[in-house]
């Protein structure tokens, strides 16, 4: 390809906000100005070059990343658009795991919101250089000032703004370079020169003993300085714009070639690949992206899938540029592609090597459940299909479809999911589906230690025994499971089986949800060399577990979220007497311009519908912005029991015919 012949160096980008933020709207002028794009498209008209499902277009919002490029002075960008809902956090996870750099884009209106930390967070556990881009100067209430502050303090404060806005609001006409020769003093502080040269000489000794001294310091000596800085992660240059205007966009594409490091990567080295997203084209089939960080791939190749074990040939490699493909025949290190022909291929998966792929952020937690209906019965096998379809694009979905029952069950993060896997169930697979009402999806751990013991032994021929001494784990510390159990007492391929069924086990407690924060440790195994079946093990282990979380009793976990809630000061009463009953624990309140804003935890099972009351009661005036918080334990009075699928191991004769009528099938 004669355009990627002269390229000289190569940027990886993803761009994240808040929903609402212009992330879609700069990315649109960003391919315009670099002449990818002939036209500019429009979010609310629904031609954005990013938004190519049908969904998106009507509803003007993001629900899928998308991936774009563009080349700006011999430099290809490829460019990752993400979702801003809260909803579709999950899109952004995976998006930020293949990233060498990311602009995080910040309303000037309404400043640092819930998402924006969150993002912030997870950029900053990867160590992921980013730049800092305040949107929306030219609407009405830009406070450029008052943002910089919330930035400072809720993100970093090492944000270094290297340009100053010209005007505000309707008179906002641009930015002034902070970083040219000519110095000049901004008149928002912290917007100039002496700014940046006191937050980079909290990093660099050179720089603060010139500072300390009083020593004249060259603009270009702390542009250096920043952009060393910057690419290492450790500093953030903020920009100013208004994206719709197409203020502020050329400066950005500078600095993303300025400030934001090349990929890393060797295309002679053994391959190192993760997928990060998959899809699938009418003509190809299922298409894999791929993000590669050593090695390369050609057409025809054979690639190991090192999660699953298996080999499969590369049929096409494709640069997906918004709603055009176009044929490469080749990627190499550093590079993004979808690869055709991977047919077992899922999101997460290591292609070649692990070593150079790096680890997964974990952001995005479904707090909801929900049963779907397919219109008739006949349809159920084409639902069925539809929603596998779906969860292989977004494995957080966790489709289960119990056959007896004929139920189907997905994970959400919220209604505006709901919503869009009814579009998008209608519009792609022809389907019409009803869904019930979402339920919080609880959890429960161990109210105490205790043992559980199974002697597996009748009716022959079996023989399994096994102890298990069940713990209660710290908060967030999932399932811990070890064997004390020497090889000799318990073949190693038994031993192997129980860890196998241990988290399955877990999958319902006593009130019928997965059990967390346990420690399981097995202290005690046998088999017998005549009577173990294989799956004795596999059968006993369930048992085990179970008798064992009867001796402990569990506790009921439920989902918190952390919120910010701002409303009209007239509204803080009710507010407040809101939160009592939905037993949220707070923060004293604070009240500046009027409005009244309060910080703290809710249950989400209490908060459902809070957003639109709050809407409603405040005349739109209000605004909530929400974050996951973890599990805490229920009030005693909390009482949520799931109905449990198949049959309950406590009733150890019944699962016993149960399951050796499934194996003898």
């Amino acid at each position: 390809m004669t355009e990627e012949k002269r390229i000289a160096s190569r940027r990886n980008v993803g761009i994240f906000a808040h929903v609402d933020a212009g992330k879609t709207t700069t990315t649109e002028h960003l391919l315009y100005l670099s002449g990818r794009i002939r036209a500019l498209g429009s979010v609310d008209s629904g031609t954005a070059q990013t938004d190519s499902l049908d969904v998106e277009r009507e509803r003007g919002i993001s629900v899928r990343s998308a991936t774009t490029s563009l080349v700006w002075q011999n430099t290809w960008i490829n460019l990752v658009d993400t979702p801003g809902h809260v909803d579709f956090l999950s899109e952004v996870e995976r998006s930020l795991r293949v990233m060498d750099g990311a602009i995080l884009i910040i309303s000037a209106v309404e400043g640092v919101q819930s998402q924006t930390e969150m993002i912030w967070h997870a950029l900053q556990s990867l160590r992921i250089p980013t730049l800092l881009y305040m949107n929306k100067l030219d609407r009405v209430g830009a406070d450029p000032e008052r943002v910089l502050q919330e930035i400072h303090k809720q993100l970093t404060g090492m944000a270094v703004p290297i340009y100053a806005p010209l005007g505000l609001e309707d008179t906002f006409r641009g930015a002034r370079n902070v970083l040219d020769d000519a110095p000049a003093v901004s008149a928002l502080p912290g917007f100039d020169l002496a700014a940046a040269v006191e937050k980079l000489s909290e990093l660099d000794e050179p720089l603060l003993t010139s500072y300390i001294e009083g020593a004249p310091i060259a603009a270009h000596d702390v542009k250096s300085t920043l952009q060393r800085y910057a690419r290492q992660g450790e500093a953030f240059p903020l920009l100013v714009g208004a994206s719709s205007k197409a203020i502020g966009i050329e400066e950005l594409l500078a600095a993303i070639l300025d400030y934001l490091p090349e990929p890393r990567g060797d295309a002679e080295q053994p391959l190192s690949a993760v997928v990060f997203k998959v899809e699938r084209d009418k003509t190809m089939g299922r298409m894999a992206y791929v993000r590669l960080y050593e090695g390369m791939i050609r057409n025809r190749d054979t690639v190991v899938n090192a999660t699953q074990g298996v080999e499969e040939k590369v049929t096409q490699i494709r640069r997906i540029d918004g709603r055009k493909a176009e044929d490469l025949g080749v990627v190499a290190a550093g590079d993004i592609a979808a690869v055709c022909g991977l047919t077992q291929v899922r999101i997460g998966d290591v292609l070649g090597r692990p070593d150079s792929v790096p680890a997964a952020p974990r952001m995005a937690v479904p707090l909801l459940t929900v049963q779907v209906h397919a219109e008739s019965d006949a349809q159920y096998p084409a639902l069925v299909a539809a929603l596998q379809e779906l969860t292989d694009e977004d494995p957080l979905l966790d489709l289960q479809w119990l056959q007896d029952e004929r139920e189907l069950h997905v994970k959400v993060m919220g209604a505006i999911q709901l919503e869009i896997l009814t579009s998008l169930l209608s519009s792609r697979f022809g389907l019409a589906v009803r869904f019930d009402q979402p339920s919080v999806i609880y959890k429960e751990t161990p109210s105490q230690a205790g043992e559980g013991f199974i002697a597996y032994t009748m009716p022959k021929p079996c023989w399994a025994i096994l102890r298990f001494r069940i713990e209660p784990g710290s908060p967030g510390t999932g399932l811990v499971y070890e064997s004390q159990v020497r090889g000799e007492q318990l073949l190693v391929q038994y031993q192997n089986e129980v860890a196998r069924r241990v988290p399955e086990a877990l999958q319902q407690g006593l009130f019928g949800w997965e059990v967390t924060d346990i420690k399981v440790t097995l202290v005690e195994g046998e088999h017998h060399v005549w009577h173990t079946h294989p799956l004795d093990f596999a059968v006993a282990t369930p048992m085990g577990i179970m008798q064992g979380l009867a001796q402990t009793g569990t506790t009921l976990l439920e989902p918190m979220l952390q919120v910010r809630i701002t409303v009209p000061e007239e509204f803080g009463g009710k507010v407040l007497s809101d939160l009592v009953q939905m037993r949220a624990s707070f923060d004293a309140p604070s009240i500046a311009g009027g409005r009244f804003v309060l910080e703290g935890r809710l249950p989400v099972a209490t908060s459902l519908e809070y957003p639109v009351k709050l809407s409603a009661m405040s005349g739109g005036r209000g605004v909530i912005t929400s974050s996951f918080a973890g599990y805490q334990p229920s009030p005693p009075d909390v009482h949520a029991e799931r109905k449990r699928r198949g049959v309950n191991p406590l009733d150890q004769s019944k699962y016993i015919l149960a399951v050796r009528k499934a194996l003898s099938n």
